[in-house]
């Protein structure tokens, strides 16, 4: 009988040190998928496109992406092949920058476009054709401000000026700075 009581207990003990293990076990999950639920894009677009307008409804900028993923854990939103466009009054042509990816803050004001960037605007009656190469741009939408630390290449056929570290604003006065290690080629007629 003694051994009978023996087993009892330590089949009550197993039984109880199962059960408190299953417990632990249902309780670690939901942990588990909140965490990657949070660091998960919470929604994304394939081909995406937003327009900004100002106070008359003439648009000042537009972003087109192959794709966008927004993040709810900090409100940035990925962007992958994000073209965007500033425009000007008085029919100048529109700034248009390409880029492998970028990152827009969730402030919607700070882009961050990582990988080559590409700067361009076409030529028209009072402005000269121009294209900037370079890497890893911060563009300030809001005040039509860009910079970056890293080497860039300023192009207006036949002029080329190459720099480490540039500051470009975008609307009028328009203003090219390149920061140090500057170098240029000119043609005069």
């Amino acid at each position: 009988m003694k051994r009978l009581s023996e087993f009892k207990l330590h089949l009550l003990v197993a039984v109880v040190a199962l059960a408190s293990w299953r417990l632990i076990q249902l309780n670690q999950e939901p942990e588990v998928v909140a965490k990657t639920a949070e660091n998960s894009p919470d929604f994304f677009s394939l081909g995406y496109n937003k327009r900004e307008t100002d106070a008359e409804g003439l648009v000042k900028n537009e972003l087109f992406a192959d794709k966008m993923q927004h993040f709810k854990a900090d409100g940035s939103t990925q962007l992958d092949k994000p073209v965007m466009s500033l425009f000007n009054a008085n029919g100048v042509p529109p700034w248009i920058i390409k880029s492998d990816s970028g990152v827009m803050a969730a402030d919607g004001d700070n882009l961050q476009l990582n990988g080559q960037a590409i700067i361009s605007r076409a030529a028209s009656e009072n402005t000269r054709a121009l294209t900037i190469n370079t890497s890893d741009l911060r563009v300030k939408l809001n005040s039509n401000y860009a910079e970056t630390d890293k080497w860039a290449e300023i192009i207006s056929p036949p002029h080329k000026t190459t720099g480490e570290g540039m500051q470009v604003t975008f609307v009028s006065p328009i203003h090219l700075k390149l920061l140090s290690k500057v170098k240029g080629y000119y043609e005069f007629k």
